[in-house]
């Protein structure tokens, strides 16, 4: 006997596979939301863990910064500290140096040569006066130049020829007007310059310093 069945299986069959097609979907969506929940979650704990670091460096940075400028304003400090220190030696190394002066215009002022003035501003020195010839001028030049540990860089700024009076209106005799600087040395830069001498104490010098440069015959 053959059995026929007239239930729609077909429909039945297709309504199964639809509904574990939307369970399977569902399921899956559910998954999904899950692991981006989670995967959020994730992210947003290590963004507040880098907002903490970025928290604590801030602070460090600042802390720092403050430190900079103190260390910034203990520079200044320092500087100005040793600007005064300077100028205080500086100072006290100047008081000596018109005792050097005329010492070494006395030892080392050739024969002929006569100085009328001396003018010192700063270190430099300007000296006006009276030779024999230019020759001597030149010989000047050379000793304060060469032989002088206190004086250096000596310039001639002019030198004009003239005449002296020897006693009558014939008896006179040419000679040369001289005007030129010098530079005048503190005891550091004496120390540090290319073998220079030992300076010697200003007690030392004090007596030669009180007698005038006199005219050399």
């Amino acid at each position: 006997m053959i059995l026929i069945n007239l239930l729609p299986h077909r429909e039945e069959a297709r309504k199964r596979r639809r509904e574990s097609f939307y369970a399977s979907l569902g399921a899956a969506a559910l998954v999904g939301g899950l692991v981006a929940g989670a995967v959020f979650l994730w992210y947003q704990a290590q963004i507040n863990t880098q907002r903490s670091k970025n928290t604590v460096l801030q602070t460090e940075i600042q802390r720092l910064e403050g430190q900079i400028k103190e260390i910034s304003t203990l520079q200044q400090e320092i500087a100005a500290l040793r600007a005064r220190q300077q100028a205080v030696e500086d100072l006290q190394a100047d008081r000596n140096m018109p005792v050097h002066l005329l010492n070494e215009l006395v030892q080392q002022l050739p024969d002929g040569v006569y100085i009328a003035s001396v003018r010192q501003e700063g270190q430099v020195v300007t000296l006006t006066g009276t030779a024999q010839s230019n020759e001597r001028v030149s010989e000047l030049l050379r000793n304060l130049g060469n032989n002088s540990p206190w004086l250096t860089r000596p310039e001639l700024v002019e030198i004009v020829a003239g005449t002296v009076n020897l006693g009558g209106p014939r008896d006179q005799r040419r000679v040369a007007n001289f005007n030129m600087r010098v530079r005048l040395l503190r005891a550091s830069e004496v120390v540090a310059k290319p073998g220079a001498a030992a300076p010697a104490p200003a007690a030392a010098t004090a007596p030669a310093a009180s007698a005038p440069a006199p005219a050399k015959s």
